[in-house]
Protein backbone atom coordinates (compact mmCIF):
# COMPACT_ATOMS: atom_id res chain seq x y z
CA UNK A 1 0.00 0.00 0.00
CA UNK A 2 1.36 3.13 -0.49
CA UNK A 3 1.86 6.26 1.56
CA UNK A 4 -0.08 9.56 2.62
CA UNK A 5 -0.87 11.31 -0.53
CA UNK A 6 -0.19 14.65 -1.14
CA UNK A 7 -2.11 16.34 -3.73
CA UNK A 8 -5.04 15.41 -5.66
CA UNK A 9 -8.96 16.56 -4.04
CA UNK A 10 -10.29 16.72 -0.80
CA UNK A 11 -13.09 14.92 0.16
CA UNK A 12 -15.60 15.13 2.95
CA UNK A 13 -18.02 12.14 4.38
CA UNK A 14 -20.95 11.98 6.21
CA UNK A 15 -20.71 8.96 8.95
CA UNK A 16 -23.18 7.24 10.86
CA UNK A 17 -22.52 4.40 13.81
CA UNK A 18 -23.41 2.24 16.91
CA UNK A 19 -20.75 3.36 19.44
CA UNK A 20 -21.74 0.48 21.29
CA UNK A 21 -18.70 -1.89 20.43
CA UNK A 22 -16.18 0.34 20.19
CA UNK A 23 -13.66 2.69 22.73
CA UNK A 24 -14.59 5.79 21.08
CA UNK A 25 -14.29 7.46 18.15
CA UNK A 26 -10.48 8.33 18.27
CA UNK A 27 -8.09 6.23 16.91
CA UNK A 28 -5.88 3.83 19.81
CA UNK A 29 -3.49 0.87 20.10
CA UNK A 30 -5.95 -1.53 20.19
CA UNK A 31 -7.57 -0.68 16.69
CA UNK A 32 -10.93 -1.01 18.66
CA UNK A 33 -12.05 2.80 18.00
CA UNK A 34 -14.42 4.27 15.00
CA UNK A 35 -11.95 5.76 13.43
CA UNK A 36 -9.71 3.40 12.84
CA UNK A 37 -12.13 0.95 11.32
CA UNK A 38 -13.04 3.99 9.05
CA UNK A 39 -9.48 4.39 8.31
CA UNK A 40 -8.57 0.81 7.56
CA UNK A 41 -11.77 0.77 5.43
CA UNK A 42 -10.70 3.76 3.30
CA UNK A 43 -7.30 2.81 3.16
CA UNK A 44 -8.24 -0.41 1.63
CA UNK A 45 -10.69 0.56 -0.95
CA UNK A 46 -8.12 3.56 -2.04
CA UNK A 47 -5.16 1.82 -2.37
CA UNK A 48 -3.36 3.70 -0.39
CA UNK A 49 -2.90 5.15 3.57
CA UNK A 50 -6.09 7.61 4.04
CA UNK A 51 -5.80 9.56 7.63
CA UNK A 52 -9.32 11.07 8.31
CA UNK A 53 -10.13 14.31 10.78
CA UNK A 54 -12.98 14.51 12.40
CA UNK A 55 -15.71 17.28 13.56
CA UNK A 56 -16.22 15.58 16.87
CA UNK A 57 -14.95 13.10 19.12
CA UNK A 58 -17.10 10.87 20.93
CA UNK A 59 -16.49 8.42 23.71
CA UNK A 60 -16.72 4.87 24.07
CA UNK A 61 -20.81 3.69 23.76
CA UNK A 62 -21.90 7.28 21.88
CA UNK A 63 -23.33 7.00 18.86
CA UNK A 64 -22.81 8.97 15.77
CA UNK A 65 -25.60 10.18 13.51
CA UNK A 66 -24.08 12.33 11.40
CA UNK A 67 -19.98 12.03 12.20
CA UNK A 68 -18.18 14.60 9.38
CA UNK A 69 -14.66 13.45 8.47
CA UNK A 70 -12.48 14.74 5.62
CA UNK A 71 -8.95 13.25 4.02
CA UNK A 72 -6.80 14.46 0.95
CA UNK A 73 -6.35 11.61 -1.99
CA UNK A 74 -4.86 11.75 -5.17
CA UNK A 75 -7.99 9.24 -6.83
CA UNK A 76 -10.60 10.50 -9.01
CA UNK A 77 -13.65 9.07 -8.44
CA UNK A 78 -16.98 9.54 -8.18
CA UNK A 79 -18.70 10.27 -5.12
CA UNK A 80 -20.69 7.29 -5.03
CA UNK A 81 -18.03 5.33 -5.05
CA UNK A 82 -16.33 6.70 -1.67
CA UNK A 83 -19.73 6.03 -0.28
CA UNK A 84 -20.43 2.32 -1.36
CA UNK A 85 -16.43 1.01 -1.49
CA UNK A 86 -16.03 1.67 2.03
CA UNK A 87 -19.90 0.63 2.67
CA UNK A 88 -18.72 -3.13 1.34
CA UNK A 89 -15.72 -2.74 3.33
CA UNK A 90 -17.15 -1.33 7.18
CA UNK A 91 -18.16 -3.50 10.20
CA UNK A 92 -21.93 -3.49 9.38
CA UNK A 93 -22.57 -0.65 12.49
CA UNK A 94 -20.54 1.55 10.69
CA UNK A 95 -21.77 3.33 7.66
CA UNK A 96 -20.69 6.08 5.03
CA UNK A 97 -23.82 8.23 4.45
CA UNK A 98 -22.75 10.76 2.03
CA UNK A 99 -19.40 11.45 0.37
CA UNK A 100 -18.64 15.10 -1.19
CA UNK A 101 -15.69 16.42 -3.61
CA UNK A 102 -14.48 20.05 -1.14
CA UNK A 103 -12.28 22.93 -1.34
CA UNK A 104 -8.75 22.71 0.62
CA UNK A 105 -9.90 25.32 2.63
CA UNK A 106 -12.75 22.75 4.13
CA UNK A 107 -11.96 21.85 7.18
CA UNK A 108 -14.71 19.77 9.20
CA UNK A 109 -13.42 20.86 12.61
CA UNK A 110 -12.44 23.96 11.63
CA UNK A 111 -15.18 25.53 9.36
CA UNK A 112 -18.04 24.23 11.90
CA UNK A 113 -20.20 26.75 12.96
CA UNK A 114 -22.09 24.58 15.99
CA UNK A 115 -21.83 21.14 17.09
CA UNK A 116 -25.06 19.29 18.20
CA UNK A 117 -26.03 16.25 20.35
CA UNK A 118 -29.16 14.64 21.39
CA UNK A 119 -29.75 12.22 24.43
CA UNK A 120 -32.91 9.95 24.35
CA UNK A 121 -33.84 8.37 27.86
CA UNK A 122 -36.45 6.24 29.05
CA UNK A 123 -38.19 6.74 31.85
CA UNK A 124 -39.60 3.49 32.94
CA UNK A 125 -39.71 1.60 36.66
CA UNK A 126 -38.05 -1.55 34.63
CA UNK A 127 -34.35 -1.57 32.90
CA UNK A 128 -34.77 -1.16 28.78
CA UNK A 129 -33.84 -4.77 26.92
CA UNK A 130 -34.68 -4.11 23.43
CA UNK A 131 -33.53 -0.23 23.72
CA UNK A 132 -30.12 -1.66 26.03
CA UNK A 133 -27.71 0.61 24.81
CA UNK A 134 -29.49 2.84 22.24
CA UNK A 135 -31.20 4.72 25.20
CA UNK A 136 -30.59 6.37 28.47
CA UNK A 137 -32.64 5.33 31.50
CA UNK A 138 -34.61 6.92 35.13
CA UNK A 139 -36.99 4.63 36.83
CA UNK A 140 -38.23 8.12 38.74
CA UNK A 141 -40.93 9.91 37.49
CA UNK A 142 -38.97 13.42 35.20
CA UNK A 143 -40.80 17.23 35.27
CA UNK A 144 -40.65 18.78 32.57
CA UNK A 145 -41.08 22.11 33.23
CA UNK A 146 -38.55 22.93 35.80
CA UNK A 147 -35.88 20.61 33.50
CA UNK A 148 -36.78 23.69 30.60
CA UNK A 149 -36.60 26.07 33.72
CA UNK A 150 -32.74 25.30 34.13
CA UNK A 151 -31.94 24.40 31.00
CA UNK A 152 -32.53 27.98 29.81
CA UNK A 153 -29.60 29.03 32.61
CA UNK A 154 -27.24 27.43 30.68
CA UNK A 155 -28.33 29.14 27.14
CA UNK A 156 -25.34 31.61 26.28
CA UNK A 157 -22.00 31.93 26.79
CA UNK A 158 -20.42 30.72 30.38
CA UNK A 159 -17.80 29.03 31.98
CA UNK A 160 -18.69 25.69 31.79
CA UNK A 161 -15.65 24.27 34.24
CA UNK A 162 -18.35 22.73 36.41
CA UNK A 163 -19.63 20.16 33.81
CA UNK A 164 -15.96 19.36 32.50
CA UNK A 165 -14.01 16.01 32.83
CA UNK A 166 -10.27 16.17 34.30
CA UNK A 167 -9.11 14.73 31.33
CA UNK A 168 -10.63 17.61 29.54
CA UNK A 169 -7.62 19.02 26.77
CA UNK A 170 -9.52 21.94 25.40
CA UNK A 171 -7.65 25.56 25.74
CA UNK A 172 -10.89 26.87 27.52
CA UNK A 173 -13.63 25.81 29.21
CA UNK A 174 -15.70 28.79 27.70
CA UNK A 175 -18.43 27.52 25.53
CA UNK A 176 -21.83 29.29 24.04
CA UNK A 177 -24.32 27.28 24.44
CA UNK A 178 -27.15 28.30 21.57
CA UNK A 179 -29.98 25.88 22.16
CA UNK A 180 -31.29 23.36 24.53
CA UNK A 181 -34.94 21.31 23.79
CA UNK A 182 -36.78 19.10 25.81
CA UNK A 183 -39.60 17.03 24.69
CA UNK A 184 -41.32 13.87 25.60
CA UNK A 185 -43.46 11.37 23.28
CA UNK A 186 -44.36 8.28 25.61
CA UNK A 187 -41.77 6.75 27.94
CA UNK A 188 -39.38 7.95 26.06
CA UNK A 189 -37.51 12.00 26.21
CA UNK A 190 -35.39 13.58 24.06
CA UNK A 191 -32.71 16.59 24.89
CA UNK A 192 -31.00 18.41 22.53
CA UNK A 193 -27.70 20.35 22.47
CA UNK A 194 -26.26 22.67 19.93
CA UNK A 195 -23.36 24.77 21.41
CA UNK A 196 -20.31 26.02 18.81
CA UNK A 197 -17.97 23.45 20.97
CA UNK A 198 -18.40 21.01 23.70
CA UNK A 199 -15.96 20.16 26.26
CA UNK A 200 -14.87 16.60 27.14
CA UNK A 201 -18.14 15.08 29.56
CA UNK A 202 -19.90 18.50 29.28
CA UNK A 203 -22.93 16.79 28.06
CA UNK A 204 -23.12 13.93 30.47
CA UNK A 205 -22.46 16.07 33.49
CA UNK A 206 -25.30 18.67 31.89
CA UNK A 207 -27.41 15.81 31.75
CA UNK A 208 -27.14 14.30 35.08
CA UNK A 209 -27.37 18.03 36.67
CA UNK A 210 -30.94 18.38 34.39
CA UNK A 211 -32.05 14.37 35.63
CA UNK A 212 -31.36 15.38 39.08
CA UNK A 213 -33.96 18.61 38.61
CA UNK A 214 -36.28 16.59 36.33
CA UNK A 215 -36.54 13.99 39.60
CA UNK A 216 -36.98 16.81 41.67
CA UNK A 217 -33.62 16.30 43.27
CA UNK A 218 -33.14 20.11 43.49
CA UNK A 219 -34.26 23.06 42.46
CA UNK A 220 -34.11 24.43 38.81
CA UNK A 221 -31.77 27.29 40.21
CA UNK A 222 -29.17 25.20 41.53
CA UNK A 223 -28.09 24.63 37.97
CA UNK A 224 -27.29 28.04 38.30
CA UNK A 225 -24.86 27.48 41.46
CA UNK A 226 -23.25 24.50 39.92
CA UNK A 227 -21.94 27.11 36.46
CA UNK A 228 -21.02 29.84 39.31
CA UNK A 229 -19.21 26.96 41.59
CA UNK A 230 -16.59 26.51 38.70
CA UNK A 231 -16.07 23.17 40.33
CA UNK A 232 -16.89 19.67 39.24
CA UNK A 233 -17.68 18.44 42.34
CA UNK A 234 -20.81 20.80 42.29
CA UNK A 235 -21.95 19.19 39.81
CA UNK A 236 -24.91 15.60 39.88
CA UNK A 237 -22.19 12.55 38.81
CA UNK A 238 -21.94 12.23 34.96
CA UNK A 239 -24.36 10.10 33.02
CA UNK A 240 -24.59 7.11 31.23
CA UNK A 241 -23.34 7.15 27.37
CA UNK A 242 -26.17 5.36 26.97
CA UNK A 243 -28.36 7.16 24.59
CA UNK A 244 -26.00 9.73 23.60
CA UNK A 245 -25.83 10.65 19.89
CA UNK A 246 -23.56 12.98 18.03
CA UNK A 247 -25.94 14.41 15.62
CA UNK A 248 -23.49 16.16 13.67
CA UNK A 249 -22.30 19.77 12.76
CA UNK A 250 -23.32 22.78 11.28
CA UNK A 251 -21.24 24.57 8.44
CA UNK A 252 -22.23 27.61 6.47
CA UNK A 253 -24.61 26.74 3.46
CA UNK A 254 -21.76 27.53 0.52
CA UNK A 255 -19.93 24.21 1.55
CA UNK A 256 -22.99 22.62 -0.06
CA UNK A 257 -22.90 19.40 2.99
CA UNK A 258 -25.74 18.06 3.95
CA UNK A 259 -26.85 19.78 7.57
CA UNK A 260 -29.22 16.73 9.47
CA UNK A 261 -29.44 13.23 9.15
CA UNK A 262 -32.50 10.98 8.23
CA UNK A 263 -31.74 8.44 10.88
CA UNK A 264 -33.03 11.58 13.51
CA UNK A 265 -36.12 10.69 12.87
CA UNK A 266 -35.53 6.64 13.45
CA UNK A 267 -34.55 7.36 16.96
CA UNK A 268 -37.43 6.25 19.94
Amino acid sequence: MEGEPSAGVRVALGISYHGGHYQGWQSQLSGKTVQDQLEAALSRFANHRVSTLCAGRTDAGVHGLMQVVHFDTPLDRPEVAWVRGPNALLPRDIAVQWARVVPKAFHCRASAVSRRYVYVVMQSPVRPSLDRGRVGWVYRPLQLEVMQQAAQQLIGEHDFTSFRASACQALSPVKHMRRIAISQRGAYWRFEFEANAFLHHMIRNIMGCLLYIGEQRQPPEWINAVLAARDRDAAAPTFSPDGLYFLGPRYDPHWGLPEDSPLLDGLP
